[in-house]
């Protein structure tokens, strides 16, 4: 968007799903994971009542669930009990109001991700089957636009939500750097 523009992200044009870089995997529905922080109450003298403080840097389980309109050869893959990575690759679309122009604006998510459920559907002549994978996400980073705006790993020890690197004091001081 050139300087000046006034950019109004309108929706997802589309997006394919990838595992382990580029191997497409089938059409499917994702849900993202919610990232929710772990938190604690914190209640005592010179506080008013309770306080539901978020520890830095933790977060609660994250899940993210796929729905293949068939059941697909490649996807089936992804119920292996180990770690996958995949990549979900889209592109948004973007109004300009300044130029009354569109444009698109990538954005992907790369997970790694462990199998914990997969529903297979059902068969109905004519219709899709719903099969449905729910993973454990142990990493998650998003880019917008080529820049990383987002990247929680837990095993190492990171949560970087755009330049800011909540985690990164704190594995100093801990002696992980």
């Amino acid at each position: 968007m050139a300087s000046g523009s006034n950019p109004v992200p309108e929706r997802l044009i589309n997006f394919r799903v990838y595992n382990e870089g580029n191997d497409c995997l089938g059409i499917a529905t994702v849900d993202l994971p919610e990232i929710e922080a772990m938190s604690d109450t914190v209640t005592g003298a010179g506080i008013a009542g309770e306080v539901e403080s978020p520890i830095i840097g933790h977060f609660s389980s994250m899940t993210t669930t796929f729905t293949w309109r068939t059941i697909e050869k490649a996807a089936m893959t992804l119920c292996a009990q180990k770690a996958h990575t995949v990549d979900v690759r889209g592109s948004q679309q973007v109004y300009d109001a300044s130029s009354g122009e569109y444009t698109s604006v990538a954005v992907r998510a790369t997970m790694k991700i462990v199998p914990k459920n997969v529903t297979l559907g059902s068969f109905e002549p004519g219709a899709t089957t719903d099969t449905e994978q729910e993973f454990e996400v142990l990493y998650i980073k998003l880019y917008v636009d080529g820049k990383a705006q987002l990247e929680i790993d837990k095993y190492n020890f990171k949560a970087v939500f755009g330049e800011n690197d909540a985690l990164g004091k704190v594995r100093a001081d801990l002696g992980l750097n």
